[in-house]
């Protein structure tokens, strides 16, 4: 299939998503590409947010040095990533979201090779990662703080206790829905839908069951479809929950002032109480693979990098130096 032979009918699709005008000027199985690309080959909308974000801005940096799509060569991706400005985990996404879009682009035939494949990025090793942990007592603080005499003490309460007993991703809690806690073998469990589309199941312990049955309970969630929101918005005018999911951003604003309210360092957030059970298991002896099974890694090196126990060892060190 060469030159315009693909139907150039997402000409409004392109126009709806801010089609780049290089994109667009390049024919229409460039177009067909993009489209293609960015609405249909990248399920998770993460993602896609953030290769959109780095492929528009090499494609305004090519435009701005007068390159049409076809006269893009390694040589001009290799420029514009030894001049971009950022670190280096984010050089290396930008990176991935180029060679992706320019993969599909020759796929279909919008471009004979791929620029960016033979680029290559610097190599970043990390040996732990950034997120601040949060300690044990910080949590038990921080749940026995919550007042549980309304309706949103009771889903505030629930929602860090599923973070502190599940070590769940964020956005993974702010996707569950009612029917996700449930009653598997006899057993409570939370069904969490993680990145790349992958269900897990994971056991909700007495706590926590009792936790969420108190809120589901006052929210009268029992009889609500199944597929409905588990943790709601608070409409202030009703002072009562709505409809309306709470959004991830939704749920770390009220991390962060519950926080804030018992004096907890301002630097925690939401993925804090990922490391910080992950750090808590590794600690207590927990074979490494079963923690990486639950927080959800393909390669314990991943789990790894959660692991704070470290830093209490050089601590100690330190201390050690005789000055």
């Amino acid at each position: 299939m060469h030159g315009d032979m693909l139907p150039a009918v997402i000409e409004p699709a392109g126009k709806r998503d801010g089609m780049p005008s290089l994109v667009a000027s390049a024919g229409g199985n460039a177009r067909f590409a993009w489209d293609e690309w960015f609405s249909a080959e990248i399920r998770n909308p993460h993602t896609r947010r953030a290769y959109a974000h780095a492929v528009r801005q090499f494609l305004d940096w090519c435009e701005s040095h007068m390159l049409a799509l076809r006269d893009i060569t390694p040589g001009s991706v290799g420029e514009y990533y030894d001049g971009l400005p950022a670190s280096i985990s984010t050089k290396k996404q930008h990176l991935s979201a180029l060679r992706s879009f320019f993969d599909r682009m020759v796929l279909r035939h919008a471009m004979g090779l791929n620029p960016a494949a033979s680029v290559r990025g610097e190599r970043y090793t990390l040996t732990e990662g950034r997120t601040p942990q949060i300690t044990v007592d910080q949590e038990k603080a921080l749940l026995a703080s919550i007042q549980t005499d309304d309706i949103v003490g009771l889903r505030d309460r629930a929602i860090v206790a599923v973070l502190v007993y599940t070590a769940a991703r964020i956005g993974a809690v702010a996707g569950l829905t009612v029917g996700s806690f449930a009653i598997a073998d006899s057993q409570p469990i939370l069904r969490f839908l993680e990145k790349g589309g992958k269900v897990r199941e994971i056991p909700a312990r007495s706590d926590l069951a009792a936790y969420l049955a108190s809120y589901v309970d006052a929210a009268c969630l029992r009889e609500v479809p199944a597929d409905s929101p588990l943790f709601r918005r608070l409409s202030r005018k009703r002072n009562a929950l709505t409809e309306h999911a709470m959004t991830a951003d939704g749920m770390g604003r009220m991390l962060k002032h519950r926080m804030a309210g018992i004096g907890l360092p301002g630097e925690l957030s939401p993925h804090s109480f990922r490391v910080g059970a992950i750090t808590d298991l590794l600690s207590q002896g927990v074979p490494l693979e079963d923690v990486q099974n639950l927080a959800g890694h393909a390669d314990p090196r991943t789990t790894r990098l959660y692991d704070r126990r470290q830093k209490k060892v050089m601590r100690s060190v330190v201390e050690k130096i005789s000055v």
